[in-house]
Formats: structure tokens, C-alpha cells, sequence
């Protein structure tokens, strides 16, 4: 059976373990939708192409990495936090104007101006006579409007009791429904008037601004990663990620450049065979409970390895992606007597990588 084989070399890398969220851990080996995601980019794939993927590899060292969390909260606080303009209101990113923060812990006020650090004046400015244009609304409204619709509900009540001494089908019925019909019209353009005018000249601007918080965090990164992979794939989509291999940029995050160090088509053995793989990699939970492949014994002790639920490809279901996950065990080392129908053995050019297709 035909198979491509990669081998690549990465400087560092994290492969994000997606439960992770203050820190962000790393799998061993990068999971099999990511090298399904890889290649399919590398390919410009705008649908699926079914593949199975076999990955083994090493990694010299891991280290942690800080970065910089960035928070948004969902309201704008007076006295915590970093007070931001956003770029766009409608995306979270770092595309943002600092405006000012809190110099103590307690006591700060970004409106009254008491101990902050202003970034920049102007837009502070704005934001204070926002909040100071949102107390004039609320004003208005607990005031003004509520007397005029107070006014106007007593008119409709009056109205209403008309109405029920007076035959429908009278004209001076008719008349009173005529005048009510008015006075509702009016109450409605009372309230669209100033939900109109809050919504663009209060609610709209004051949506730019945010509190922002701030954390050092970190990711977990593997340093200088060996690593094999095979695909199995009918032979169009084979020969494209052959075609297209040097289009594999990263694998993990953007930053985790990828150097192609070989990429060819190669004849899988399949038969009787002894071998033992030196390489981690992951193995089908499946095959190793059915005794196809198992870790080997090392010392006169057994490597049993740890179990993972990864991810492959995904469906859309009611507009979201569902991963499809797989059951696997990663092991520093394994060892087959023979082939079966997802091990193989890939014996060219006088290697012995032991190949278990997920």
C-alpha cells in the first residue's frame, strides 16, 4: 500500500491542549486535526479530503513561554481596570487606545479623574461627557417624558371609560377611537425619539469603550521537534500534498514554522515482521487492546504510556463544528510482530518506522 511520508523539523511549537485555558498546555505530538488542518490549508482544500494520519517524533526539551492575556470586560468599570477605546467595538482584539488606569487599588475614578494615569486627555474627555450625557438621559426620561406619559396614560384611561358607555357604532365613538388613536401614536414617538437618540448618542459610542484587564500567562513549548508523518489518502489527494508540501508553513500556532526536510510517496510493507519503534508517537487505542502493537518492554518493565482523546476531523451540525475524537495511547516506544489493517511498516530507503494510521 502507497503512503506519503513528511519528515519535518520545528524549532519550537505548542500544540494546544484545547481544555487548557490560564495556561496553555502542549500535547507531545501535534494532534491529527492539526495535521489534517495543515495540509489541507497547504493544499487550499475547501472541503474535507479523507485521510488517515500516522504521527511519531521527538522533542529535545520543553520550556514555558509568558505572554500577555488580554480580558475585555463586558461593561466599563470606573475604578478598576484599564479604561480602552476599541478600534472596532464589534472585535475583541488588540486593537485598542489606551485612555487611562488606575493608579491605587481603591478610591480611583476614571470620571472625577481621582488617581489614574491618563494616556491620552482627549479621549477621556469623551468618555466623561458620555457617562455625563447618559445622566442627563436618565434624567430626562425619570422626569420630563415620565410627566408627559404619565399625561397620556391618564388621557387613554379617560378615553377607555368613554368608549364603554358610548354604541360602537356611534359617531362620537368613533371620534374618541380617533383621538385615542392619536394620542398612542404620540406615546410611541415619545419613546422612539429618545431610545433613537440614546442608541446613537450614547449607546453606540460608549460601546468603544471597555475595561481591560491584564495577566502574564504561559505556553507550554517543545524545543527542536523531529517529526515523521504518514498519510494514507487515495492518490489525487496524495500526489497533491506532495505537489503542495512546501506550502506548509506552521504547525501549532502561526509563529511554529515547519522546515520540509523530505516528502515522498512510499510502499508500505505489510506482512510478518519484528520491529521496535524508537520514536513517540501515537498509537491506535484500539490496535493496542487488540494486541496488534504494544509498548515495549524496556529495563524488563512495561511502557504503557499515557491516554488521550484527540481530535481528527469535524461535521457541521446546526452551524457548528463537532470534532470527531479518537481514543490513543502516546508511548516512547512500541513494537509489532506483524501488519494488520491500520499497521504497517515503512522499511524504504532502510528505515523501520512502524506506521499506525488514527
Amino acid at each position: 500500500m502507497k503512503a506519503l511520508r513528511i519528515v519535518l523539523h520545528q524549532d519550537s511549537a505548542n500544540y494546544k491542549k484545547e481544555e487548557t485555558l490560564d495556561n496553555k498546555m502542549t500535547y507531545p505530538l501535534p494532534p491529527i486535526s492539526t495535521i489534517i488542518g495543515a495540509l489541507h490549508s497547504a493544499c487550499n482544500y475547501k472541503e474535507y479530503h479523507p485521510m488517515d494520519i500516522s504521527i511519531q517524533g521527538k522533542f529535545e526539551s520543553m520550556h514555558k513561554e509568558p505572554y500577555t492575556d488580554y480580558c475585555f470586560l463586558n461593561s466599563t468599570m470606573d475604578d478598576r481596570g484599564i479604561l480602552v477605546k476599541m478600534k472596532n467595538e464589534d472585535f475583541l482584539s488588540k486593537a485598542f487606545d489606551k485612555v487611562a488606569k488606575p493608579t491605587k487599588s481603591q478610591g480611583s475614578s476614571f470620571r472625577n479623574g481621582n488617581t489614574i494615569q491618563v494616556y491620552n486627555k482627549e479621549l477621556l474627555d469623551e468618555y466623561r461627557s458620555l457617562k455625563d450625557l447618559a445622566d442627563k438621559i436618565k434624567n430626562y426620561k425619570n422626569t420630563e417624558l415620565k410627566e408627559k406619559l404619565d399625561t397620556i396614560k391618564k388621557e387613554k384611561n379617560s378615553l377607555a371609560l368613554k368608549k364603554k358607555q358610548l354604541d360602537k357604532k356611534s359617531e362620537e365613538f368613533k371620534i374618541i377611537s380617533q383621538n385615542e388613536k392619536a394620542i398612542k401614536d404620540n406615546e410611541k414617538k415619545l419613546k422612539d425619539e429618545i431610545k433613537e437618540y440614546e442608541q446613537e448618542n450614547y449607546i453606540k459610542p460608549i460601546s468603544k469603550y471597555r475595561s481591560l484587564t491584564t495577566s502574564i500567562k504561559y505556553y507550554e513549548i517543545l524545543n527542536n521537534i523531529d517529526l515523521v508523518i504518514h498519510v494514507r489518502s487515495d492518490e489525487n489527494t496524495l500526489n497533491d500534498i506532495l505537489e503542495n508540501i512546501y506550502n506548509l508553513k506552521s504547525i501549532g500556532r502561526s509563529e511554529d514554522f515547519v522546515d520540509v526536510k523530505e516528502a515522498k510517496i512510499v510502499e508500505l510493507y505489510e506482512g510478518d515482521c519484528d520491529v521496535d519503534n524508537n520514536l513517540s508517537m501515537y498509537l491506535n487505542y484500539e490496535d493496542v487492546k487488540d494486541g496488534y502493537i504494544s509498548p515495549k518492554y524496556k529495563d524488563g518493565k512495561t511502557i504503557n504510556g499515557t491516554k488521550y482523546y484527540i481530535n481528527k476531523n469535524y461535521e457541521i451540525k446546526e452551524g457548528k463544528r463537532e470534532f470527531i475524537k479518537k481514543k490513543v495511547l502516546y508511548t516512547s516506544y512500541c513494537a509489532i510482530e506483524e501488519t494488520s489493517d491500520n499497521i504497517f511498516l515503512d522499511n524504504t530507503d532502510e528505515k523501520n518506522y512502524i506506521v499506525n494510521f488514527i
